[in-house]
């Protein structure tokens, strides 16, 4: 096996091993492995010290911040009270210091009582119950031994944790499902107790006994579960559902949030009451001694079992299913389900390498929920260009928000003074338009990530208030307010983002202006000095003061700023130029001007989807004419060569463009998930490449193809690819949605 070894961050503990029900569902009594039959009734002493030293070692090795330690079964409380005291003496007083101990106990709740909760209370043990639904539905697997009803003692529990004083405690209800149950019915009973989380679990089944099909459908439970996931919409989700959630969760890019489906490794051992070290108990459900390890407590360590080729097998994620599941559109989602689903003793050498016993529900469970989510929960910038530019702005001002966290705790009057009045500038619609379009410069969140990574280096924030204070001026600039701006320079020089660059003095000179804005343009006043006050046209090139270019295109009132003077604009790869002279400037300008003239004359539909929202050109050194470069900045800038032509430039628009989008999509939401772990063919390349490669490359060749139609060859078949991947989320299927509509 090979990967790094994965510390156990969760320890199911077994305190007893014998139970007061006679479930004929249960995996420990009545599976394949009876080896409960030779266990000690109770953990003892012994084993409870060495395995509170065993953990604490483990979690002292791997520096884990916190370890989850369950309580269990047989039922735990049959221990009695001073037998879980012990356990969580030992427990609580060896992590002390070492790191944080979340106890938790599972059981029937047959047993609980105040005087076990108030225990439980007393050491932070939260509660979560069996229950499968209502009277009828519980009852048809949770009885005593000699059939009678275990329901109305289970409320009972349930009730005494929902009171006030243990409320904290509850930790939620596990359901098992039985497709002969009404799963409205069931929901509605579970719900009704206002858990803080549902477990729905599928009964443990293997190839060699599979689960019962009544109807012999396929995706009976499948259909059973999407019943409950219907009526929990309907109800407006009442209660938290971990299975739905952990499949919201995955199809939108996210992780799992269960052992039973997901990739992500397991970190889970199990400590039975004599002490011996053993994997996942549901694989009790496969055969006679599936478990066992061979270690115990006492002369092992858990790295040891960690290292066990069992537990190997359930740490690998994509490369631990099978083959069949690897190829498999849903992988990402089930995981390949439960590992003990997966054993077959017909099957090849290893009896684990096999889909899910339950390998139909699950694809049916993730694609019904899907469906019935996509229209929810998919991204609207995925969908609307307008809402790409909005969520872009929201994200630099989220980083403006929290970069003004960040510097509140070292103080400083200067940004103070700033922030309030940034403040005063957005309290009128107007202001707040203003600072808008002067934060939307692309490179306002090259300027918020370098000063968010190394903002606590730095003594003071007079560095980043003097930038503030220069889109505040840009702000006012902008839209005429009555205001004045305070703007520390360095240099003898004033940069207003997305507007130009002021002279004040000569070079060295540092000092403060005094900004506002008149009819003309905006006034000029050095504050302390002799220099005289002055008035600027904004748009108008005069002493002192360079206007960045600007490039008329047809369709776009702003059309591109010609960028060549943000001290923040050197965020590419390559090298951004120097400030070019003015004719060197109007050049460049007239050729991207024919560049989008051309683009409009053979893909119009091109240049309406590029019109306000590519926004911002900087020429860079060492660039290709007909490639462009797409930096660590805002939505809207590309780099360009200045030296291309104008069809070299076209390309460079098309492809940066689409370069840009895409790379705007992934900062505010996930296209695709656990890319790099599938490798796939591109019809126009030998060499197989990750996901996200063949979704830029095919995205990119979509809008050159309008361009020049060589670019469409292989396009279909390059979409039929992404279609069939496992790593689309579902903004990434309704982008790719999008992508078939272009073609």
């Amino acid at each position: 096996m090979t990967g790094p070894l994965v510390p156990f961050r969760e320890i199911v503990l077994k305190v007893h091993s014998r139970c007061d029900l006679a479930c004929d569902h249960c995996y420990v009594y009545e599976h394949a492995d009876q080896s409960w039959r030779t266990r000690p009734r109770a953990i003892s002493d012994d084993v409870i010290f060495r395995t509170a030293q065993r953990l604490v070692e483990h979690a002292k090795t791997h520096a884990l911040p916190s370890v989850s330690v369950i309580l269990h079964g047989g039922e735990p409380l049959l221990a009695g009270p001073v037998r879980l005291r012990r356990v969580c003496e030992e427990l609580t007083s060896a992590f002390e210091g070492v790191a944080e101990l979340d106890l938790r106990i599972h059981t029937n709740g047959l047993q609980l009582s105040p005087r076990y909760l108030d225990l439980f209370d007393e050491f932070g043990v939260r509660v979560g119950i069996s229950l499968d639904g209502d009277r009828a539905a519980n009852d048809r697997h949770r009885r005593y031994a000699d059939g009678r009803s275990s329901h109305p003692l289970v409320l009972k529990a349930v009730e005494l944790l929902r009171q006030e004083r243990y409320r904290h405690l509850y930790l939620g209800l596990l359901c098992t499902v039985d497709i002969e149950n009404d799963p409205r019915a069931v929901l509605d009973a579970l719900a009704e107790l206002d858990p803080p989380l549902v477990d729905f679990l599928l009964p443990h089944a293997t190839w060699d006994d599979p689960p019962p099909r009544p109807n012999g459908s396929p995706t009976a439970y499948a259909d059973w579960l999407l019943a409950v996931f219907d009526h929990w919409q309907e109800r407006g989700r009442p209660v938290p559902v971990r299975l739905f959630s952990s499949v919201l969760s995955t199809l939108s890019g996210g992780p799992s949030l269960t052992e039973s489906l997901g990739l992500a490794p397991t970190d889970l051992v199990v400590v039975e009451t004599d002490g011996q070290l053993e994997q996942v108990d549901s694989l009790k459900s496969a055969y006679e001694g599936a478990a066992a390890t061979g270690f115990d407590v006492f002369t092992h360590a858990f790295d040891e079992v960690a290292s066990h080729p069992g537990v190997r097998a359930r740490q690998l994620g994509l490369a631990g299913v099978s083959e069949t599941c690897r190829q498999c559109p849903v992988v990402r989602s089930c995981g390949g389900g439960l590992y003990t689903h997966r054993y077959s003793s017909t099957g090849p050498s290893d009896a684990f390498d096999n889909p899910s016993v339950y390998c139909a529900d699950l694809a049916a469970l993730v694609s019904g929920i899907e469906t019935r989510t996509a229209a929810a929960v998919v991204a609207p910038a995925v969908t609307e260009p307008v809402e790409l530019v909005a969520a872009q702005q929201d994200l630099t001002r989220t980083l403006l928000a929290l970069l003004n966290v960040d510097i509140g705790q070292y103080g400083g009057e200067q940004w103070e003074a700033v922030w309030e009045l940034a403040a005063r500038i957005e309290a009128s619609e107007e202001g707040a338009r203003g600072l808008n379009e002067a934060l939307a410069h692309p490179y306002t969140r090259t300027w918020l990530l370098d000063v968010m990574e190394r903002v606590h280096e730095w003594p003071g924030a007079g560095r980043v208030a003097r930038r503030m204070s220069a889109y505040l001026a840009a702000a006012v600039v902008r839209t005429g307010l009555d205001l004045s701006v305070r703007v520390p320079f360095s240099g003898g020089r004033i940069h207003l983002p997305g507007l130009g660059e002021l002279r004040i003095e000569d070079e060295g000179a540092g000092g403060t202006a005094l900004l506002s804005a008149t009819e003309e343009g905006f006034l000029v006043r050095r504050e302390g000095g002799d220099a005289a006050d002055r008035i600027v046209r904004a748009e108008v090139a005069g002493p002192g003061w360079r206007p960045l270019h600007r490039i008329p295109t047809p369709g776009s009132a702003a059309g591109f700023v010609l960028d060549d003077l943000d001290p923040y604009r050197d965020c590419f790869s390559l090298p951004a130029a120097g400030a070019l002279d003015e004719r060197a400037a109007a050049d460049l300008a007239a050729r991207v001007a024919e560049a989008w003239t051309l683009i409009g004359t053979k893909a119009p539909g091109r240049t309406e989807e590029m019109a306000g929202r590519l926004t911002t050109l900087t020429p860079l050194t060492g660039l290709a004419p007909a490639e462009p470069a797409v930096g660590r900045h805002g939505y809207g800038a590309l780099g360009i060569a200045p030296d291309g032509s104008s069809e070299e430039l076209a390309f460079a628009l098309l492809r940066g463009f689409r370069r840009a989008e895409l790379c705007a999509l992934r900062d505010v939401t996930d296209l695709y998930a656990a890319d790099g772990s599938w490798e796939h063919r591109m019809p126009w390349q030998e060499e197989p490449v990750p996901f996200s490669r063949l979704l830029a490359d095919t995205y990119e060749r979509l809008a050159l193809g309008a361009f020049d139609p060589r670019y469409l060859e292989g396009v279909p078949q390059a979409l039929d690819g992404l279609e069939g991947s496992a790593e689309l989320t579902i903004d990434g299927k309704r982008l790719l949605d999008r992508m078939r509509k272009e073609i």
